[in-house]
């Protein structure tokens, strides 16, 4: 038998797809928080990390008793690894998994719970230090070194844009200037002619290493047998995980050269592969139905018209055979690290993934241009700022650009003329609205909304997510969802994107953050004919019975009355929003008419608050019937002067009131 041929890497992936988390931004946070509380410990201050397994379960229990993990890993310390290999990647933490200079940056941001913008690319703090991180942040592939994001910003400036199966199949294979150069003319050229042949790009990918080079030719001049099949399969596990592609081998020869009818057994056989996605892949390759009974009744003609089963030679079938199985299996390899790369590429901020597309901020996009020239000059080699806190033109010279040609390109890219800061961040604005209030037309449009309010009412968090972001928590969620609401019933007027007082990522889909303390929505409305110039403050929650009474009630009559004394010339009231109202929360809010509330020095005090609660069930009927702002500020302005017990007051003033507009009584 021939030399065992061994597995090698052809593609980069940041972080390890055993540790896939919802909400990243938040996770990262906590994490670095928990280690450094672990660290600090008296007893873990001089404990090495590297090849200490004991150490290493002892991380992942004090994860767990910190409620980060749950249940109980068979192997703990290899838990632990896998939940900081990612920040080590990025520089976060070193091999010993301490907290480095750049780790050390992000916990001073995320203790200040301040992110906002204070750089040249109008990006939150955390996702500036994030974007330095990335473009050091390196792969070795095989013994060759590759910055990832960095190759990325290179093919994204080269092409315009990236398809998310660009992104999946073809980016990550990008590990050194040839092939990455390559990779690029190819796409270019598939655009030009229409003629798109992702498995032809891959395999000629694999073809260029020299162990598919020896495998395939092994398989054209070794008798064929189920060791020789498992050993040309190169199989990153271990070969007897290939056993059953022998069977495969075996019924597609039968039915190739012998036409026998043995597409139920072939079918069978595709669901014996140790991976599903490879399974499914070659189903859908082969097979034009997947009911057994029409693969039984039909035969051989449910199979699709595919190269190998047209073939006339052996050697033409093995060579066939062998890029089935490669291409199949590259595939869901890269696919696999989809979700990884997209993650680690969006805490950036500079990144969006809208419509099938990957591509760049504007005003990122525009910086990009203006350095792409010298992106491969380190897009292959390793740097050792890697943990460090660096400036940009510390990681390399060109990053360091005149600000002025950067908003002269800005302003080319947008039509208009940008000279300055503020010019920037104006025109800035104006195309996130643009980018948002398409978002809303196409995914959050009024009925989705509703849809989503139900989905709150029954939490139905899986729904949830999938519909909005999975890198929120779904109380942030529930505030994007409902500052999305008002905005329609507001008639899109009015900086919402300001006032939700949430952290949006580039696509402008919510973040969690460690923090809080705010009132969650303040919304600022003018003076009109309909109302005076006022401010809103919109207080949600997703608590309810006792819960609701003991964490709501104090917090939303802090938020006003705090808000109330630092405006002394504002008028302002609250609107409370839950999926379920207490009504002993109701009493509260109904008795704050005409209570004093102080600051804490106990030197100045208002008298009585405007807090209003309203459920989502009449949220939902306000926005069915398409009621506006100037309506419901009327409809709860009478509510907040009409006298009753609570329970009653509210089912008179808010539950009837809601349900008369469009002539409809409830």
């Amino acid at each position: 038998m021939a030399k065992k041929i061994g597995f090698k890497s052809y593609c980069w992936a940041i972080g390890t797809t055993s540790y896939r988390t919802d909400n990243f931004n938040l996770s990262i946070e906590k994490q670095l928080h928990l280690l450094r509380q672990f660290r600090e410990l008296e007893e873990n201050k001089n404990k090495k990390w590297g090849n200490n397994k004991k150490f290493q379960a002892e991380y992942y229990n004090f994860l767990k008793e910190n409620n980060f993990v749950k249940g109980d890993a068979a192997l703990p310390d290899k838990d632990a690894r896998e939940k900081t290999s990612g920040l080590r990647d990025i520089g976060l933490l070193d091999d010993e998994r301490n907290i480095t200079e750049a780790g050390l940056e992000l916990l001073r941001i995320t203790d200040s719970a301040d992110f906002s913008a204070d750089n040249f690319l109008e990006i939150p703090k955390d996702s500036f230090l994030y974007f330095k991180q990335m473009l050091k942040t390196s792969n070795v592939v095989e013994g060759k070194i590759v910055r990832p994001f960095v190759v990325f910003l290179y093919a994204v400036n080269e092409l315009g844009y990236l398809t998310n199966d660009e992104f999946t199949y073809l980016l990550p294979l990008c590990v050194d200037e040839h092939t990455t150069k390559n990779i690029v003319k190819s796409i270019k050229n598939y655009r030009e002619t229409g003629e798109k042949d992702f498995d032809d790009i891959i395999l000629s990918v694999l073809m260029e290493k020299d162990n598919y080079k020896q495998a395939l030719n092994l398989l054209k001049t070794e008798p064929i047998s189920e060791e020789l099949i498992c050993n040309v399969g190169i199989n990153r596990k271990s070969a007897k995980y290939d056993k059953p592609y022998y069977t495969l081998y075996s019924l597609l020869k039968k039915i190739v050269f012998s036409k026998d009818n043995l597409a139920l057994e072939f079918y069978e056989a595709t669901k014996k592969l140790t991976n599903s996605k490879v399974g499914g892949a070659w189903r859908k390759y082969f097979f034009n139905s997947s009911a057994r009974s029409v693969i039984s009744r039909e035969g051989l003609s449910v199979l699709n018209t595919v190269p190998i089963l047209q073939v006339t030679t052996e050697e033409q079938f093995n060579e066939e055979f062998f890029k089935v199985v490669h291409t199949f299996k590259a595939r869901a390899t890269l696919s696999d690290y989809f979700d990884l790369n997209r993650r680690y590429f969006k805490i950036t901020d500079i990144v969006l993934f809208e419509d099938n597309k990957v591509n760049l901020d504007v005003l990122p996009q525009c910086y990009i241009e203006i350095i792409a020239g010298n992106l491969l000059n380190i897009a292959f080699e390793q740097t050792e700022l890697l943990p460090q806190n660096s400036k940009l033109k510390d990681i390399d010279s060109f990053f360091d650009i005149d600000i002025n040609i950067l908003y002269q390109k800005l302003g080319h890219a947008l039509g208009t003329s940008v000279t300055n800061k503020e010019m920037a961040q104006k025109v800035i604005k104006d195309e996130r609205y643009t980018r948002f209030n398409k978002l809303i037309d196409g995914k959050f449009d009024k009925n989705t909304i509703i849809r989503l309010l139900d989905d709150f009412e029954s939490r139905n968090d899986d729904e949830i997510r999938s519909i909005v972001t999975d890198n929120a928590d779904i109380p942030t969620i529930f505030e994007y969802v409902l500052g999305i609401a008002w905005y329609i019933i507001s008639e899109r007027k009015g900086d919402v994107l300001e006032y939700m007082n949430l952290s949006l990522e580039a696509d402008l889909l919510p973040k969690t953050h460690a923090g809080g303390g705010e009132a969650d929505i303040v919304w600022k409305y003018e003076m009109t004919y309909e109302y005076p110039k006022h401010t809103l403050l919109i207080e949600a929650t997703l608590a309810d019975g006792q819960n609701q009474r003991r964490m709501e009630m104090e917090p939303v009559s802090r938020h006003l009355g705090d808000y109330c004394l630092a405006h002394p010339e504002d008028e302002a009231y609250c609107v409370f929003i839950t999926t379920f109202l207490n009504n002993n929360v109701i009493s509260d809010f109904r008795a704050r008419r005409f209570m004093e509330y102080y600051n804490n020095a106990g030197t100045k005090y208002i008298t009585g608050m405007k807090i209003l609660p309203i459920q989502t069930t009449e949220l939902k009927t306000l926005l069915r019937f398409d009621v506006k702002y100037p309506q419901i500020y009327k409809m709860l302005d009478a509510a907040y002067k009409t006298d009753g017990s609570p329970k009653e007051w509210y089912e008179n003033s808010i539950v009837r009131e809601t349900g008369m507009y469009n002539g409809v009584e409830i």
